[in-house]
């Protein structure tokens, strides 16, 4: 599931101005294919299940990281995408925020590339997750709580007019990530279901008024 929604995403990702430089030579879904394949062969068994690297580096040869250098942000956020969606798919936990890094080596030659990886903890060293908003933005969450309303001193500003300004709380507690209703108007909802206080677990579905958001356990 991963990996297909992954190629949708880069044919729009690509399309129209950078739809020659996928013509011949290396094509990015070929990098998606071996960074999942990374997280399958350097998973390991930890605390709460299986543990995939959340850091991964992408060696290009010189011509081919030229040529994805006009969309490389975009293309590491929808590669990062790919892992996290393989990794739901096949239950792995990482030990912080995903990443990948595209850097060119000398050594390689057009159409060959190299994938490295490793885990690293999350900033302070604690668990970290994050709300994906609705335009495909993360909010990561540590030790500090994240607020959710239309107020603009809350960390995720919503413009929903169903949202009360302070509407909704994720903030880590004994180990996991719970959200918390405010006492909003219309309430808070987690994959349908209403709810005072719940912890969340991979890919739930939070709803604030009419806003869905997802959380991800990095």
């Amino acid at each position: 599931m991963g990996l297909k929604g992954f190629e949708r995403r880069l044919e729009r990702l690509v399309e129209g101005t950078f739809a020659k430089a996928f013509r011949s030579g290396l094509q990015p879904v070929e990098v998606g294919r071996r960074l999942t394949r990374e997280a399958d062969l350097q998973r390991t068994v930890g605390v709460r299940g299986l543990v995939a690297p959340n850091h991964y580096r992408v060696a290009l040869s010189p011509d081919d990281h030229e040529r994805f250098e006009s969309f490389a942000e975009g293309l590491r956020r929808e590669l990062a995408d790919a892992v996290r969606e393989h990794a739901r798919d096949h239950g792995y936990h990482f030990m912080g925020p995903v990443e990948v890094e595209l850097a060119p080596d000398g050594g390689l030659v057009r159409g060959d590339f190299l994938v490295t990886s490793e885990m690293r903890e999350g900033e302070g060293g604690g668990p970290t997750g994050a709300l994906v908003l609705p335009d495909g933005r993360r909010v990561t969450i540590g030790d500090d709580p994240v607020s959710i309303g239309r107020s603009p001193d809350c960390d995720v500003v919503l413009s929903d007019p169903n949202v009360s300004r302070h509407h909704a709380e994720v903030r880590l507690q004994q180990g996991d990530f719970v959200v918390v209703d405010l006492g909003s108007t219309n309430g808070t909802r987690v994959n349908g279901a209403g709810v005072k206080e719940r912890r969340l677990d991979e890919g739930d579905e939070i709803t604030v008024g009419t806003t869905e958001l997802r959380f991800e356990a990095s």
